[in-house]
């Protein structure tokens, strides 16, 4: 998701300090030259300027906006904290501040996140869904989807499976798991379909949950390729009939949990057998490295950045094979 689909659209005018129209005086630059310098679209510029205060440029007689080369600054400056993961609330608070330590940054979003996980489970608590459907859509429009799920929500769900030996504690789980589901569900139907390239996303057996599943397929999808996420349970020796009635560019199996060499030997003969290129992905990729580094499996990882980076590379080098 890009940046500009994290903030909301407002379409409000407000007084600024406006100069005489005239051609742009050197320095000064049209919204429409930000846009193209920053990659940010007008609409949340606009946006960043009416609800935030992020930046201030003047206007013209005319109400066009003209941005110096300092706004422009300030407009990066808030993409930069935005990527890490600071909610867009709290950035005025911090470009007004010296710049933080990593560790102070870190402290910082760990107690915003602590927060939010707190009334989450206080409506989970309540069996309030329509209070978790506030807190999830609040909560999507202020970050980017890898903080949501990876530093927000999976954190609690993870927590609460852990301790459903305790009165309750099953009930809110199966409430936040089947929310969280079918939140993630629609946002993958959502995707076009005519995108390309189509990517196969597939948990190993037993390896993890669906909802972990979903998540990863949201994570890797883009405008620019679509995700198809295939069924639990998918038999992993059918997958090479899937691939030739669906041509993918490339198959991703998902896994969580630590594989062994048996396993190890078996994704490299599945390999062998499928038309495309192949991958593997979740915390199993994190450790599988050493032992797939002979083989033609990419091991994506199970960090956000870093798995959209490697399938890119994977699917700029199946292009030209």
């Amino acid at each position: 998701m890009t940046l500009a689909l994290l903030m909301p659209v407002i379409t409000d005018i407000e007084p600024v300090t406006k100069i005489a129209d005239r051609p742009e005086p050197k320095g000064l630059y049209p919204i429409r030259d930000v846009a193209r310098l920053t990659g940010i679209n007008p609409i949340t510029l606009r946006a960043w300027e009416r609800r935030y205060g992020l930046i201030q440029p003047t206007r013209t007689e005319s109400g066009h906006r003209l941005y110096t080369m300092s706004d422009i600054e300030a407009v990066r400056q808030v993409m930069g904290w935005l990527e890490r993961g600071v909610a867009v609330s709290k950035v005025a608070e911090l470009l007004a501040r010296a710049t933080p330590t990593d560790t102070q940054l870190q402290d910082a979003k760990s107690n915003e996140y602590a927060q939010l996980q707190a009334r989450i489970q206080s409506a989970l608590s309540a069996f309030n869904e329509s209070e978790l459907e506030r807190l999830y859509g609040q909560i999507f429009s202020s970050y980017p989807p890898g903080v949501v799920f990876q530093d927000i929500f999976l954190p609690l769900w993870h927590r609460l499976l852990k301790v459903q030996d305790e009165f309750g504690r099953t009930s809110e789980w199966l409430l936040l798991d089947g929310f969280l589901r079918g939140r993630v569900q629609h946002r993958l139907h959502m995707q076009p379909t005519d995108a390309r390239p189509c990517v196969l996303l597939v948990a190993l057996p037993e390896s993890c949950r669906e909802l972990e599943l979903l998540v990863a397929g949201l994570l890797l999808s883009r405008s620019d390729r679509v995700v198809r996420v295939l069924a639990m349970g998918q038999p992993l020796d059918e997958l090479s009939l899937i691939c030739e009635k669906i041509q993918p560019q490339a198959v991703v199996l998902f896994a969580q949990h630590v594989m062994g060499a048996a396993q190890h030997r078996r994704l490299t003969r599945l390999a062998q057998s499928l038309n495309c290129s192949m991958a593997l992905a979740g915390e199993a990729a994190d450790v599988a490295q050493e032992a797939l580094a002979r083989t033609s499996i990419a091991c994506l990882g199970s960090e956000v950045g870093l798995m959209n980076q490697r399938l890119d590379t994977e699917l700029k080098g199946a292009a030209v094979r």
